[in-house]
């Protein structure tokens, strides 16, 4: 029998690669990152360097040739651009859920859909409760959605203290909040429409559904078509680019080509014909090696999906890039002389009571009155505790509300008073519901 040898850590693997691998797949880490990332950009724009770093974020940055560019800001770049591709996970995730996850069974989707209308419905009209009319009143949808990042983050700090249900409860809420997110972005914050462009992006659609129905699974094709056809054809029509990465996503194929028992007889049998090669005993391995082992490697991607293989490659790259990137050039916000006078601004009141009331109200109110006349049931291990926590926890709303506040107002005053009413609500929400879940937890490990 041939000796198994274990595998040799390097230096490199042992104090650089190892160690950055367990941060990213900690479950906190994406929350503590774009925490930092928003509190330096607040510090910074407080300081002496801050109309510095406001205006590095206006540098003009022209992409395109012979003549014909698109000369944007690296602000707008950011948002429209970069963006795109944590709107295109979302869209990953939602289609995910859709097919094989908690919103496949209509009857376990019921209560999260409901919290998720709830919890959108109550914080626009508290908005609007308070900005009734004028240009402040744009802000409504500032308040709806939840970061799923920041709320997740807070749960997992309490490890195994929440029942699994309320994570996944959780989740699939956040999701189609952000499907509700992107909606009112397409339909209610959208400039005048150039419908060539529109019509352009549309038929760059059509080849990318086409290429899904013939079995097309490179995901070169997807992102050629999607970038250089459906996203530039969007950015270019009015519509937010964002919603092409949306609609992108779903046309993604989510199935696979070889399904698990042809997987497992298959690879059985390569790794057969591994060991029946002779070891060159040198650092490389041999010819048929080689071979066999790119087969098993080509057998194994032929055994995921595309979607999952897009959706678990590109969700570090969005979680430590994408977002910090986006809390940096967003999050700033200069605190006035007058902080008394800031929080009485109509739009900090609106997004922070929105978000900290609205949210509650919408999650655990409207969901408890469904509840109480049975249209919808909690899952195993969930109890009402956990879903008022989880209402506070949704009322977390940061990247999301940063995102609409900029599409919503051109004032820079009503965008930093939506942006402190959207932090400091959820700094709140996120302190009361981790207080909230800790408490539904007994020290027999029972919940209350």
């Amino acid at each position: 029998m041939r000796k198994i040898t274990p595998i040799k850590k390097t230096a490199a693997d042992k104090w650089i690669i190892d160690p950055i691998s367990r941060f990213m797949n900690n479950s906190t880490s994406s929350s503590i990152v774009l925490f930092s990332s928003a509190f330096i950009a607040i510090i910074i724009a407080n300081t002496a360097w801050g109309e510095s770093f406001h205006h590095f974020w206006e540098t003009k940055l022209s992409i395109g040739f012979a003549g014909n560019e698109i000369s944007k800001s690296l602000h707008h770049w950011i948002n429209d651009g970069l963006m795109a591709v944590f709107f295109f996970v979302v869209g990953l995730e939602l289609k995910r859920e859709i097919i094989a996850g908690e919103l496949q069974n209509p009857k376990q989707a019921l209560l999260p859909i409901m919290a998720a209308i709830g919890g959108m419905v109550f914080p626009a009209l508290i908005y609007f409760f308070f900005n009734p009319k004028g240009d402040t009143s744009s802000g409504w949808g500032i308040p709806m959605a939840t970061d799923i990042a920041f709320a997740l983050g807070v749960v997992y700090l309490l490890g195994n203290k929440v029942p699994l249900s309320l994570k996944v409860f959780l989740t699939a809420l956040a999701i189609v909040d952000d499907l509700g997110a992107v909606l009112i972005i397409a339909f209610f914050y959208t400039s005048d429409i150039n419908f060539v462009s529109l019509a352009t992006g549309a038929g760059f659609m059509l080849v990318l559904i086409a290429g899904n129905l013939i079995g097309i699974r490179h995901r070169l094709f997807y992102g050629i078509v999607g970038i250089g056809g459906v996203w530039l054809a969007f950015l270019l029509s009015g519509v937010h680019a964002t919603i092409a990465a949306v609609l992108m996503a779903m046309t993604i194929p989510a199935t696979v080509k070889v399904s698990e028992n042809e997987y497992l007889s298959g690879v059985k049998k390569l790794l057969d014909a591994f060991k029946k090669e002779n070891p060159n005993n040198k650092p490389t391995v041999t010819e048929n090696q080689l071979h066999i082992l790119e087969n098993i490697r080509s057998f194994s991607k032929k055994a995921l999906t595309p979607l999952q293989l897009l959706e678990h490659s590109l969700h570090p790259f969005v979680a430590f890039v994408v977002i910090p990137i986006f809390a940096l050039s967003n999050a700033g916000f200069v605190f006035s002389n007058d902080i008394t006078t800031a929080i009485q601004h109509p739009v900090f009141i609106g997004t922070f009571v929105g978000l900290l009331l609205g949210k509650v109200i919408g999650v655990y109110g409207f969901t408890s009155i469904l509840l109480r006349f049975k249209f919808v049931s909690l899952p195993s291990g969930m109890n009402k505790k956990h879903l008022l926590g989880a209402g506070f926890l949704a009322a977390i709303g940061f990247t999301m509300s940063l995102f609409i506040a900029g599409l919503a107002f051109t004032s820079n005053k009503m965008v930093e008073s939506a942006k402190m009413g959207a932090i400091f609500s959820s700094l709140i929400a996120s302190i009361i519901g981790y207080v909230i879940l800790q408490n539904a937890y007994k020290k027999d490990g029972k919940t209350k």
